[in-house]
Parts: C-alpha cells; sequence; structure tokens
C-alpha cells in the first residue's frame, strides 16, 4: 500500500507541472479527468504508469499549442471567433493507454484517479497546487441550478370526494381543469380540501385542510329559521330588509296571521290576498301550496302539528313569454372571519311551463303555473331541454339581461339591488352562524377552516325590484338531466347550460380556497349603486361586457374567474347593519363553557352584573324572571335544541326588552346601539381595572403599594338618537 500512495503522489506532482506549463504556453485553464472505461468497469482497479501519463499530458499540451496558435491567426478575421468558443465550450475527449492494455477517457472539465486495491475513485477539479480536489456542490449552487429550471415542481392540492354525492360529476371535471388530485374513497391521510354533499358533519374525523360546509348552515337556511333572522333585522330595519315578504311562523303564529287578515279584509272588503305555503324542512317544492285564507291551512300532519312558513305571495312578477321565473344565484361565503361574501356573475333562470295568470280560487292549484322549482316544472309536459342558454325552460341569467337591456331597462341598478340582497341576507344569518361555529370549532381546538355555497333564490317583481324567495344550502350541482330515450327507459344526459354555470362556479370556488394561494389584500370599499363602480361584476351580466366564450377553458389557460367579490368590497356601506353581530359577540363571551349554545341562568346574571345593567327598577330577581320566561317560551319554539338554556334569538329578544326600558323614547334601532355602547364601554372599563390589578399585585412584590388610579374610561351612552345609516357611512 505505501508503494502504490508514493505512486499517487508522483503522478499528482507530475500532473501539476504539466497543467502549469499548459497555462503559461496556452494562456488558458483546462482540466483532465481520468476515467476508467466501461468495459473496465468490473474489472480489478489498474494504477496508470508514470511514462504512459507522461507522454499523454506532453500529447495534450502540444494539441492545445496548436489549437491556441491556430485561434490566434484566425480571430483577427473576426470569421472563427465564434467557432472557436464553441470548441472552448466542448470537453477534451482523448484516450490514454495504460499498463494494462484498456483505454481511459480524459475529459477536460474534471479528474478522476483511481487508486489500486481500494475500489475508491477521487474525482474532482485540479486546484493550482495540484492537489484533486472532491466534486462536492455547495447549498448555493443547488439552489442556484434549482432556481435556472423551467417551474418548480408544484405540491399536488388533494380533494376528499367520498361525500360529494349530486355535485359529483361537476366537481370531477373542475378538479380536472385544475390538475388537482382527487380521492374518490376517501384518503387516510389528511386532504387539503373535503367535499361534503349534504352538511359539515358528513365527516366527523377531520381535523385541518377545509370542509365546503359551515356548522349550523343547514338548521339556519330552513324554512323558519331564515324568516326569523330576517324578522329581527326588519324590527331594526324595516326599509333595508324590505325585500322579504311578510311571514308567518305556524303553528305558534296561526292565531296572530288569522287576526291580521281578518282584520286587513275588514278594513278592505275588495281585499283578496293570496298566501303561499311552505313546510320548514321542505325542499324541490315538496309541500308548497297557496291559499286565500286562513282556514285553508293544512296544519296537522299524522295528529301533529305541521311547522312551515306562510309568506304573502307576490302576484305581479316579471314575466318572459308570459311565463313565470325565477333566478338562482349562487354565493359563496369564503370566510366567517374575516366575513368575505363572492357572487357568481352568471346564474340561472328556472322557467315555469304554463303562462302565468293572476291567482284566483280556480287556479291556485295549478303548481306549473305559479311554482318555479324545476324538480316540479321537469315533470310537465310543456318542459324544454335546449341546448341554447337563452331558449328553453332552463336558461342564463345573462340571456335574461340582455333581453331587458333591449328594451331599454337599466340592469346596472338590477345588478345592484341584487348584490344589496345578497349581503343583508348573509348579513342576517351571520350572528347565529357564529355561535354554531364556535361549538363545533371552539378557538384554540384543531379543526378545518370553512367555506360554502349557497343558491340564492330572487324573484324579480314587474317594477324589477328583487325579492328573496329562499336561500338553499345545499344546491343541486348536477350538470346532467333525466330524459326518456325510448318508451321507459331513462338515462342521464348532460345538460350544457346547468354545466357552463355550474363547473365555473366550483372551480373557481376551488381556485379562491386554493390553500397554496396567496391571499389577495381587501379591496377599497366602494359606493354601492348605479354607475361605474358594477361594472366588475356586470362582465358576464351585462350585454356590453359579455364576451363569446368567457368561462370556457382554451387550452391549458384557465378562464377568469366567475366569482366577484362583494363583501368586505362594500363594508363602508353595510357596516350599520352588523348591530346583531355585536350582540351575538357579547353573547358568546358569557357562555362561558366552550362548544356550548345556550346561556345558562349563571351567565345571563353574570352579563347583566358586569355591564351594569341592574338597578332598583330591575333587581337580579327580576332578572331571572326574565330568562325564565324568555326560555321557556324559546324552548318550545325550537323543537331540535341540543341542549337546555337561552339560545341567541332569545338572547337578542331579552336584550331588546332591556333597551326599551333603558330608552323609551328612541326608535327600536336607536335603543339597541344605546344599551350595546353601555355593555361595551362597561366590559372596556372592567378589562383594563383588571390590567391595572394586575400590574399593581406585580409592583407590590418590588415596592410599597400605592393607590392605583384607573385611566378615564369611555363614557357609556345615554340615550340620544343613534346617527342614521347610509350609503354615504
Amino acid at each position: 500500500m505505501s508503494d502504490h500512495y508514493v505512486k499517487v503522489k508522483v503522478q499528482l506532482e507530475q500532473i501539476k507541472s504539466a497543467d502549469e506549463e499548459g497555462k503559461k504556453e496556452a494562456a488558458a485553464e483546462e482540466e483532465v479527468v481520468l476515467s476508467p472505461s466501461p468495459g473496465s468497469a468490473s474489472a480489478s482497479p489498474v494504477a496508470t504508469t508514470v511514462g504512459g501519463r507522461r507522454d499523454a499530458v506532453r500529447t495534450s499540451v502540444a494539441n492545445r499549442r496548436r489549437s491556441k496558435s491556430r485561434g490566434k491567426k484566425e480571430s483577427p478575421n473576426g470569421t472563427c471567433s465564434s467557432s472557436i468558443k464553441q470548441e472552448a465550450s466542448k470537453p477534451v475527449q482523448e484516450t490514454i493507454e495504460t499498463t494494462a492494455g484498456k483505454m481511459i477517457n480524459r475529459n477536460s472539465s474534471e479528474r478522476m484517479l483511481q487508486i489500486k486495491g481500494t475500489g475508491k475513485v477521487l474525482q474532482g477539479k485540479t486546484e493550482t497546487n495540484g492537489v484533486v480536489v472532491p466534486n462536492h456542490r455547495s447549498k448555493d449552487q443547488h439552489t442556484k441550478e434549482d432556481g435556472n429550471k423551467l417551474t418548480k415542481k408544484r405540491k399536488l392540492v388533494t380533494v376528499d370526494t367520498s361525500k360529494a354525492k349530486t355535485s359529483l360529476e361537476a366537481l370531477k371535471v373542475s378538479i380536472r381543469q385544475l390538475k388537482w388530485k382527487e380521492f374518490p374513497t376517501g384518503r387516510r391521510a389528511a386532504c387539503d380540501i373535503y367535499w361534503h354533499g349534504v352538511s359539515f358533519h358528513d365527516n366527523e374525523n377531520i381535523v385541518s385542510g377545509q370542509v365546503n360546509k359551515f356548522p349550523g348552515m343547514i338548521e339556519m337556511l330552513r324554512k323558519i329559521n331564515l324568516s326569523r333572522a330576517v324578522r329581527t333585522m326588519q324590527e331594526l330595519f324595516p326599509d333595508e330588509y324590505n325585500f322579504y315578504p311578510r311571514s308567518w311562523i305556524l303553528p305558534e303564529e296561526y292565531q296572530l296571521f288569522a287576526a291580521q287578515i281578518r282584520l286587513a279584509k275588514d278594513g278592505d272588503s275588495s281585499l283578496k290576498p293570496t298566501f303561499i305555503v311552505k313546510p320548514d324542512g321542505g325542499s324541490q317544492g315538496d309541500g308548497i301550496y297557496l291559499i286565500r285564507d286562513p282556514a285553508d291551512l293544512r296544519l296537522l300532519s299524522g295528529g301533529h302539528s305541521k311547522h312551515a312558513v306562510v309568506q304573502e305571495y307576490i302576484q305581479r312578477p316579471l314575466l318572459i313569454d308570459k311565463l313565470k321565473f325565477d333566478i338562482r344565484l349562487y354565493v359563496l361565503i369564503k370566510s366567517l372571519h374575516p366575513l368575505e361574501i363572492y357572487i357568481a356573475k352568471e346564474g340561472l333562470s328556472r322557467f315555469c311551463t304554463e303562462p302565468y295568470q293572476e291567482p284566483s280560487q280556480k287556479n291556485l292549484n295549478q303548481v306549473y303555473m305559479h311554482l318555479t322549482n324545476y324538480s316540479l316544472n321537469v315533470q310537465s309536459g310543456n318542459f324544454v331541454h335546449s341546448d341554447s342558454s337563452n331558449t328553453g325552460s332552463k336558461r342564463t341569467f345573462s340571456s335574461i339581461l340582455h333581453r331587458l337591456a333591449s328594451k331599454g331597462v337599466d340592469i346596472k341598478k338590477v345588478w345592484s339591488d341584487i348584490i344589496s340582497l345578497v349581503i343583508k341576507t348573509v348579513l342576517a344569518l351571520v350572528p347565529e352562524l357564529k355561535v354554531y361555529y364556535q361549538a363545533d370549532i371552539p378557538p384554540g381546538k384543531p379543526g378545518p377552516t370553512c367555506f360554502q355555497i349557497l343558491g340564492f333564490d330572487i324573484l324579480l317583481m314587474k317594477n324589477l325590484k328583487p325579492v328573496l324567495l329562499e336561500v338553499n344550502a345545499n344546491p343541486s350541482m348536477r350538470i346532467e338531466h333525466e330524459q326518456e330515450v325510448s318508451p321507459g327507459v331513462f338515462e342521464y344526459v348532460p345538460s350544457p347550460v346547468d354545466k357552463e354555470v355550474k363547473v365555473g362556479v366550483i372551480r373557481d370556488t376551488l381556485r379562491l380556497v386554493d390553500p397554496a394561494q396567496r391571499k389577495p389584500p381587501h379591496p377599497m370599499s366602494l359606493p354601492l349603486g348605479p354607475g361605474t363602480e358594477q361594472e366588475d361584476i356586470l362582465e358576464v351580466g351585462s350585454p356590453d361586457k359579455a364576451e363569446p366564450g368567457e368561462g370556457v377553458q382554451v387550452g391549458n389557460v384557465l378562464p377568469s374567474l366567475c366569482l366577484k367579490q362583494v363583501f368586505p368590497k362594500y363594508t363602508k356601506q353595510f357596516s350599520y347593519l352588523r348591530l346583531v353581530e355585536r350582540i351575538a359577540a357579547l353573547f358568546v363571551r358569557f357562555l362561558g363553557v366552550k362548544g356550548t349554545m345556550r346561556l345558562g341562568p349563571t351567565g345571563f346574571r353574570t352579563f347583566i352584573r358586569n355591564c351594569k345593567l341592574s338597578s332598583t327598577s330591575l333587581s337580579m330577581a327580576s332578572v331571572d324572571i326574565l330568562y325564565i320566561d324568555i326560555t321557556r317560551r324559546w324552548t318550545g319554539m325550537v323543537s331540535d335544541s341540543r341542549e337546555a338554556g337561552m339560545p341567541l334569538q332569545a338572547f337578542i329578544e331579552a336584550f331588546s326588552y332591556l333597551s326599551q326600558r333603558r330608552c323609551k323614547t328612541l326608535s327600536p334601532r336607536e335603543q339597541v346601539l344605546s344599551l350595546l355602547e353601555v355593555c361595551e364601554a362597561q366590559l372596556e372599563l372592567g378589562e383594563e381595572r383588571r390590567t391595572l390589578s394586575t400590574r399593581a399585585s406585580g409592583e407590590r412584590r418590588t415596592v410599597a403599594p400605592g393607590p392605583a388610579q384607573p385611566p378615564p374610561a369611555r363614557k357609556p351612552s345615554d340615550c340620544r338618537p343613534a346617527p342614521q345609516g347610509n350609503a354615504e357611512n
């Protein structure tokens, strides 16, 4: 072994002298690499003779000298400069014969020495001192090389579609367009997105990622709960919430409904109102019917009172081709904290299949004339499946807007009213949704984030005012329909209109919740009203903004988003409507136990005490009686309650009662706002006192205590009128 290393040392010294001679003569550094040929790779290592290497080095130096001299002669002419550079960039390939008669390739960029008896190969560049340095690339070199690649491979977004149900086909198309990874049967490892077909609780074992359902959304959008939420807002903001028909909840408000209708008819004998009855848990038009008198109500079902909502029927809707229609508009709630709302620029218009006539006793039962539900009208012999977006019994909403625009209708005003309706409706739902959310995903507990697509059903009146019919927590996302291909044989066939609208909504929802996407800053709040401010959402709806083929994927390029943000974009115009959210924040604050949705008597007493609401006229005994009375009544009205105690709606009623006692001369909205300011000021003062107390207790350990003087707290509001909210607020 010692003789071998002596030989290697001699070889390195000779290589060093040869390289230095080459530098001086050729004025260019080249490196020699000795590597075993493929034929000798499996053989035993062979040492190179000193004499053979010396001859090879001399040959190499002579070749370099001749090459350099040719370059010097030709380069001044400018004819061979480029070719010289190309030749210099190519590794010089030569062969050297070893004592064993094997050939070794020589590369000018690196050097490889095979050490006899070890089976090891030294590879690296030769420094000026002749030492072969191993060719280890630094981290910076790796980073630089990786940066030179065209694109860094991005981790695929994973989507669990095992619970998707009716939206499955549109979801599959969307995932393919995005080139994401689908798991149709689920996955043991966590996915980025979980797509549920019904509710948040379709899968109870999710602790991360995103779910396309909010806890409590199904419950909140039942007919009764939606009506209660909107009614609460109507009591505070009657003018802002006049887009929802007057409603009564059955059976508890039957007597009130009958008395009000009888009183109205007594005042006007010619009055013949019509009402529509909707079962609380009904869907797809099931169980809906029209009446003209309270006596016609079907209150019993199997011996039990049937929970339902009865509403005033809109007798003068806008007609197209003499047919009544409604609008299905898709709305994405991207998050609750902070609140983000998106509206699809395209929707569906669903037509009745019989010409419309104002309701009379003779035609009340003609559902194909009065009810726009697709699931009902598709059973009619007059239903028309069309491949065109502007004909048939289901059309795009933009086709309706084009038609209205051709008649001189200001469709920007129509869109502005629809946006306002959507935002106000969501603001009515948010307080209760936040209570559900903290119950299922308490702060600090691992859990997913949520988003959800809602289906808003809107009716345009003859004067083009939009009216909210209902909101669907699980709007159908089918992109095919059932068709009879032969007598008694049915199959699902594609629906071009559905695919055009629904695939875009799902695909762009996924794009917006993409976990790898950078969150864009919220745009500035813009005024909401006729003018150029709405042009961004009119790209599909407006004839002057629509473009042929928009929403269609071309090659690998995705189309522009079909969902437009409307909140917080228009925050300033609607922030004054968020009073009930502030009441809900108080409610959650005094719940006490995480994960609960009902306020117990202790929590209610703590709320009264901390907000300094008790007085000589409102003793704590009176507070207990108030709690018991309101809670008992609401327990009877809410049949599907999870637990005992006061729900949010009952707390809002109690809060309104307390505000009326405190400020009798103000309007309901001003009463609530005044009491809110008192409560928030007292709670803020309490926090400041606790902070001072904690700080003072820490100082007592080192110095003598002195009297702590609290800073001036915000003065609680007295009972004075609050400024009116409007679009300029």
